[in-house]
This record gives C-alpha cells, sequence and structure tokens, in this order.
C-alpha cells in the first residue's frame, strides 16, 4: 500500500495548530525522511484569536522537528491583502479578525463564515500564488473518524488547489492523535477532552456549542470581554442587535454566567445546551 503521508507537490500543508494537524505534520515529514521538497509548503494562518499555547505548540513543532512553517496573516490594509508575521510578531488580540469585521461592516456566523473563508482559506491561496504556484494539493489534517467532513472537503471544485485528507486514507483517529502525543516529548498545552481540543481554533469561535462559549467566557473573562466588544460595536454601527449565532449574544451568555453563578456548569442542571453550534476543535 502506497504511504498517504508521501504527498505530491506543488502542495501547502495546512497547519492549523491542532493536534490533529500537528500528527499529519509529523507523519508527512517522516515520509520524507525529514526534509520536505521546495514544492511542499507548511503555513498557518494566524486569526488572532488563537489561544497563546496554540501559536507555542507551532513553535515547538517547527523547533523539534526542524521544519520551516510559513506564519501569514491577512491585512487588508496591504495590496497584496496577506503578510509575513512569525511567533514572535504574530497577532495575538483580534487585529486580523476584527480588520476583516470592520471591512465587511457586519459579523461572520454559522451560515456566512467569512471569517474563515477570508482569514484561512483566501490567506492561504493568495500566499501560494505569490509564491509563483497556480495550482497545488492543499493537504487538510482531517481524519478517519469524521468522515462527513472529509468528504464535503473532497467534492469536486473550481479552486485552485485539489484538498488532499491523508489521516483520512490512513483511518486515523482520534485516539490515534491523542496515543501518539501522550509519547511525544512536547504537546500542545491545551486540555483534551476525549480526543477534543475546546480552547482549540479561535477561542470563543461561534461554531463551538453555547456551553463550550460559557465556560471559556468563564474562565477567561478577558479573553470574552473583546468578543463582546466587537458584537457590541457592530450593534452600534447597525442601530440593530447583531450577533455571532442565531440562538444568542455573547452578551447575553455573559449577563447570565454573572446573574447566576456556577450553578449552571452543574452537569445534572444542562442550563447551556451543547447542541445548539455542534463544535469546531482539532
Amino acid at each position: 500500500m502506497d504511504n498517504p503521508y508521501y504527498i505530491s507537490g506543488p502542495a501547502q500543508i495546512a497547519f492549523s495548530g491542532g493536534r490533529s494537524s500537528g500528527y499529519m505534520l509529523y507523519h508527512i515529514l517522516d515520509a520524507y525522511d525529514g526534509k520536505l521538497p521546495n514544492s511542499v509548503i507548511v503555513s498557518f494562518q494566524n486569526t488572532g484569536r488563537e489561544m497563546p499555547e496554540t501559536l507555542d505548540f507551532i513553535e515547538a513543532c517547527s523547533r523539534n522537528w526542524n521544519i520551516h512553517i510559513e506564519w501569514v496573516e491577512y491585512d487588508p490594509a496591504l495590496p497584496s491583502n496577506w503578510k509575513h508575521v512569525d511567533h514572535a510578531t504574530a497577532a495575538r488580540n483580534g487585529e486580523p479578525f476584527a480588520a476583516l469585521v470592520r471591512k465587511r461592516k457586519y459579523l461572520p456566523n454559522p451560515v456566512a463564515r467569512f471569517c474563515t473563508a477570508e482569514l484561512k482559506v483566501r490567506t492561504a491561496k493568495r500566499y501560494m500564488l505569490a509564491q509563483g504556484f497556480t495550482h497545488w494539493n492543499a493537504i487538510l489534517g482531517m481524519r478517519g473518524d469524521e468522515p462527513k467532513r472529509v468528504i464535503n472537503a473532497c467534492k469536486p471544485s473550481r479552486d485552485r488547489w485539489t484538498n488532499v485528507c491523508p489521516m483520512a486514507f490512513a483511518s486515523v483517529t482520534k485516539h490515534t492523535v491523542a496515543d501518539f502525543w501522550r509519547k511525544q516529548p512536547f504537546d500542545l498545552q491545551l486540555p483534551n477532552i476525549n480526543g477534543k481540543t475546546p480552547l482549540g481554533n479561535c477561542d470563543l469561535c461561534f461554531m463551538k456549542s453555547e456551553a463550550n462559549i460559557a465556560g471559556i467566557m468563564r474562565d477567561y473573562p478577558d479573553r470574552a470581554k473583546w468578543w463582546i466588544e466587537l458584537e457590541e460595536s457592530i450593534s452600534a454601527s447597525k442601530g440593530k442587535l447583531a450577533q455571532f449565532s442565531p440562538t444568542f449574544s455573547l452578551g447575553s451568555i455573559w449577563k447570565t454566567i454573572q446573574s447566576q453563578g456556577d450553578w449552571i456548569f452543574d452537569d445534572q442542571n444542562q442550563f447551556f445546551c451543547d447542541s445548539a453550534q455542534g463544535g469546531c476543535t482539532d
């Protein structure tokens, strides 16, 4: 059987900074005996709302595995709409995200996920085009236990890239990934709960469940404040309530947490619904 991690270039390995994409990167490097060809690029698109531990993990992978990772950010102030950054200079207070919202003048939501499209997908595309590539393979860290995501990602499209999911072909599951990281000398310093990382990706991503968002708000009130203020700023400019989610505003969750206390997080009370938004974790 051919090694699914021996990928053909030109290719862009999408490194989200999560355990699954880190597992994938390790095995791709192993397939190439530790050195990728020049036509295979590893990139991380920073939104500015990743947890500090995510940024540190990306840097640790680069350092421990001796692999260059391109850090890029959306920047509408530049003609190219993107720029190079690194671990030291990467935005940490949502600057790319806020710049995009100011430009669009409305908030992304589960139906219009332009934050992912612009900050991640199109920024990655602009970077590859700037390197002179006209078509490439996009290597995604989707596992074998995520069949719906894999099927959707691999549908035919007119994009300049073709999505490839080597972990799905290798039948990798979240338990495979967790077992791998338990044996490594370093790991992502965020909780792993049954194979998921609730604090992965953007900290208060609207694709996370209401319960997840409420818990993060309780534990990281300063990070919650940024999202609430952005939601309120768009509400003020529009003259009406603006929300990331169609079912709740972040301000309303925050007020409930402040007024009701920790009893709402008791597993038996089920005050917040876990199924409203699903999840967006790696």
